[in-house]
């Protein structure tokens, strides 16, 4: 099931400041650099642990409802389904009302849970599902564990410092391994 970046975090785990002292970095010759390292790191995090650190909006898109109701979610952790539709063939939307879902958001992954009964099957054999969801922590790094934001710490100096070294030598350092293991979200 694919899941489409809707709308990116309003915010990075680290701030520019943050970030510039942890490298300590004293000028703004490379504020632009280290801010997109900021976000790739960030982002390398996320993908390391299958989870979303700051409040995104994401689209999952299905062909059918599941047999069994259930649909895993790999935007995690899961925080709200914002909207349900079918997607005709002409590519007119259908919204679908949200009570005919039950979101398990304790659960890593999340699941959403879909009355069969409640809702009607797609109008169109591919994509005829569209559910928008919100997945992260919190809306700030406030809400981020602090583990996971010392991971996106220790991705960034590495990407820093080894910004023109490719191959083995530019492998992660093996602490980041030990912030992330315990986050990870398993597969279903």
């Amino acid at each position: 099931m694919p899941a489409i970046l809707l709308a990116g975090p309003t915010a990075e785990p680290l701030t520019l400041a943050e970030a510039k002292t942890y490298l300590r970095v004293d000028h703004g010759a490379e504020d632009a650099l280290i801010a997109s390292l900021i976000t790739a790191a960030r982002a390398t995090v996320e993908a390391l642990t299958r989870r979303v650190l700051i409040e995104q909006s994401w689209r999952l898109v299905r062909n059918a409802w599941p047999a069994s109701g259930l649909i895993a979610v790999p935007a995690n952790p899961l925080k709200a389904l914002t909207a349900a539709r079918l997607i005709a063939a002409d590519g007119t939307e259908t919204a679908l009302p949200l009570d005919a879902f039950t979101l398990d958001t304790a659960r890593l992954p999340g699941l959403i849970r879909v009355a069969r009964g409640a809702v009607p099957n797609p109008m169109r054999p591919l994509a005829g599902i569209a559910l928008d969801i919100t997945a992260g922590h919190g809306p700030n790094a406030d809400h981020v564990p602090s583990p996971l934001v010392e991971a996106v710490r220790v991705v960034l100096a590495h990407f820093y410092e080894h910004r023109d070294v490719a191959g083995a030598s530019a492998a992660f350092p093996a602490r980041l391994d030990a912030l992330v293991a315990p986050f990870r979200v398993a597969r279903l």
